[in-house]
């Protein structure tokens, strides 16, 4: 099982998100809960194309850290 890294960014009216890890993936919604379930579908979608077309399954390499600042 992998676990990839998801960048939720706001847009004017809705949500997207992609995975630096998987080139191409995006997905969009409303709200962010929707954003991450289309996210995860889309992600799924994706990995099976890889599958079917008989390309390797990128290993998550992205490394995700927050830093805390004082404003």
């Amino acid at each position: 099982m992998f676990k990839y890294p998801v960048i939720i960014e706001k847009a004017k009216d809705n949500y997207s998100a992609y995975s630096p890890d998987l080139p191409g993936c995006v997905a969009t919604g409303q709200t962010v809960k929707q954003t991450l379930l289309r996210m995860r579908e889309a992600i799924e979608f994706h990995v099976e194309g890889l599958k079917k077309e008989g390309l390797a399954i990128p290993e998550p390499s992205t490394k995700v850290k927050y830093i805390e600042i004082s404003i």
